[in-house]
């Protein structure tokens, strides 16, 4: 079953964050709805392996999990700092989360972040290969994250299974640079994610991630000494427009991510010690 068609928004939505361009799409038509009914309701019911997704007691138990212990150990080693666009909190149903991969800790930092209500069934893609086969790390990942199992060795025996869970209403949390940084530069962006969106019908939710290279790059299983200061920065949700292809929404994304990442860099870690070639 597929979601029934957004409603039209009202007006006076706020346009924070938006860059010029962006702002000049919004004036020529209206945005649709984040909020409406049809996005929370009219997915497929899931069934199977895919119910525990959408377990309401697996969500308490993350809870107590993400936001009570491992907050704890994650703010005993950074100091972390969020700013939420408020019509994230209107999203209803599933969206496709996107952010730039700076590190380990990305995943973590991101799920406690959002709001409750948008990451509550917030579920995130990891290597099968390392963390499926393995009943410790299954454990642990799919207590902390919901977490889906990804193929690295081409062989798809999981694919699909990240459209399978927006159609069940279980939003996924997606990577598009295909991996961690590895010079603190934010690569391109991959098509997958914005595909899935198109595909399936549901929002971007943009999010910029600063000072994660900088706290633990790769390499390091634990962030520098010093609790660095790393933060988080979610913009306004995103919708493909009429006709646009996968590569070009995925580039409107990145460009949307990486605006976010400039504007807030300073704030968060403070000028002084950026790399000039980080400003494109």
């Amino acid at each position: 079953m597929t979601p029934r068609n957004p409603q039209p928004p009202s007006a006076g939505d706020p346009e924070d964050h938006e860059s010029t361009g962006d702002r000049q799409r919004h004036e020529s038509s209206p945005r649709p709805s984040l909020s409406a009914r049809s996005r929370g309701e009219g997915w497929d019911v899931p069934e199977g392996g895919l119910a525990k997704y959408r377990s309401r007691w697996r969500a308490a138990a993350r809870f107590v999990l993400q936001r009570g212990i491992f907050r704890l150990v994650m703010h005993s080693a950074i100091t972390p700092s969020s700013e939420v666009h408020r019509r994230v909190r209107s999203v209803r149903g599933p969206y496709v989360l996107v952010a730039n991969h700076t590190s380990h800790i990305d995943a973590p930092l991101l799920a406690e972040s959002l709001p409750w209500s948008q990451a509550r069934y917030l579920s995130t893609g990891v290597a099968y290969d390392y963390w499926f086969t393995h009943r410790p790390r299954r454990w642990l990942v799919r207590s902390l994250f919901n977490a889906f199992p990804v193929d690295r060795d081409g062989s798809r025996k999981h694919s699909g299974t990240s459209r399978r869970l927006l159609r069940s209403g279980v939003p996924i949390l997606v990577f598009p640079e295909g991996g961690r940084q590895t010079d603190g530069r934010m690569k391109d962006f991959k098509p997958g994610g914005a595909a899935l969106a198109i595909g399936v019908g549901v929002p971007v939710i943009p999010a910029a991630i600063i000072g994660g290279y900088e706290a633990m790059p790769k390499g390091r299983s634990w962030p520098t000494p010093g609790r660095p200061a790393v933060g988080v920065v979610f913009g306004e949700p995103m919708i493909a427009e009429e006709g646009e292809s996968a590569v070009d929404f995925s580039a409107r994304i990145r460009e949307r991510v990486k605006t976010l990442y400039d504007q807030h860099y300073d704030e968060i870690l403070a000028p002084g010690g950026r790399d000039e070639e980080e400003a494109e």
